[in-house]
């Protein structure tokens, strides 16, 4: 069997230091992703902020799935030390 995925990335991401905080959002066709990272931070932080300022409600409008996704990094133990996620 064959399958043909067609899907359109848009990857916008803001960068502002090496270890501050990095916002992402991933347009596929049917669904967006707005994932937020931290590190060395509070556990939770990633996602309150996304909360806190509203990047989902820009794409309400849109028709699609929106996935909120804190992941959070321990630079100590070279991993991740936090994943939350949320279907709006």
């Amino acid at each position: 069997m064959y399958y043909i995925y067609n899907f359109d990335i848009i990857i916008l991401i803001n960068v502002k230091g090496k270890y501050e905080t990095k916002k992402t959002t991933i347009k596929l066709n049917d669904a967006i992703y707005i994932l937020e990272f931290k590190v060395d931070g509070q556990k939770g932080e990633a996602m309150k902020q996304i909360k806190e300022k509203k990047y989902h409600e820009k794409y309400l409008t849109q028709n699609q799935d929106i996935f909120l996704l804190g992941i959070e990094f321990d630079t100590s133990d070279e991993n991740i030390s936090n994943f939350e996620w949320e279907k709006i």
